[in-house]
């Protein structure tokens, strides 16, 4: 049990954390498309990520396949970077967007899975079960970023009724920030 506490723990910490700003901004990306009242969609895709992320996570400590970690660093900012591009472009045409960032989500989660894996393979003794580390950890993960969607979602239903910012306007705003943000980190993390 206390293993399983350290590894949701260490989850939680994955995305919460103040050095887990690729994945708040890619959270925030996906979810920008979204209103408050889209809050069990908002949570499927989340979800997704979730899935996509423990996949490869799962994959990579099993060293089914092992990928340079300056290239995962390089693709992390990578995906945020297409993911609020798309918001930009398809800003729109709101349902299309949601639909694509299902597959965006799931996709894209597989790569950030890639990310942590390094890590989680130096802590994991190869004779230890990975069931439980990694449930612990997909679930530490998948409630810190139900944390993050809601201060986001609670963010923007003050901006949008208290302040009347248009949605499009909304989706603009926080693609664009982003954008720019994880534009810098993946031109930082060219791996040469």
């Amino acid at each position: 049990m206390q293993d399983f506490l350290f590894y949701l723990n260490l989850g939680w910490e994955h995305i919460i954390s103040l050095d887990a700003l690729d994945h708040q901004l890619f959270i925030l990306a996906l979810v920008a498309v979204y209103a408050f009242k889209d809050w069990k969609k908002v949570l499927i895709l989340v979800t997704a990520f979730t899935i996509g992320h423990s996949i490869t996570l799962a994959l990579s400590v099993l060293e089914v396949f092992k990928i340079s970690s300056d290239w995962v660093e390089f693709l992390i900012p990578l995906t945020i970077v297409i993911t609020a591009l798309d918001n930009i472009i398809f800003k729109g045409n709101q349902s299309k967007l949601m639909r694509i960032n299902y597959f965006l989500a799931l996709f894209f989660g597989l790569i950030h899975g890639m990310g942590f894996a390094n890590t989680a393979r130096m802590m994991l003794a190869k004779e230890q079960s990975l069931f439980l580390p990694l449930l612990g950890f997909n679930l530490g993960l998948e409630l810190g970023q139900i944390v993050v969607v809601l201060a986001f979602l609670v963010t923007l239903f003050i901006f949008s009724n208290l302040f009347r910012v248009a949605r499009k306007d909304w989706i603009m705003f926080v693609s664009s920030a982003v954008f720019a943000l994880a534009l810098k980190m993946t031109l930082e993390r060219i791996p040469f």
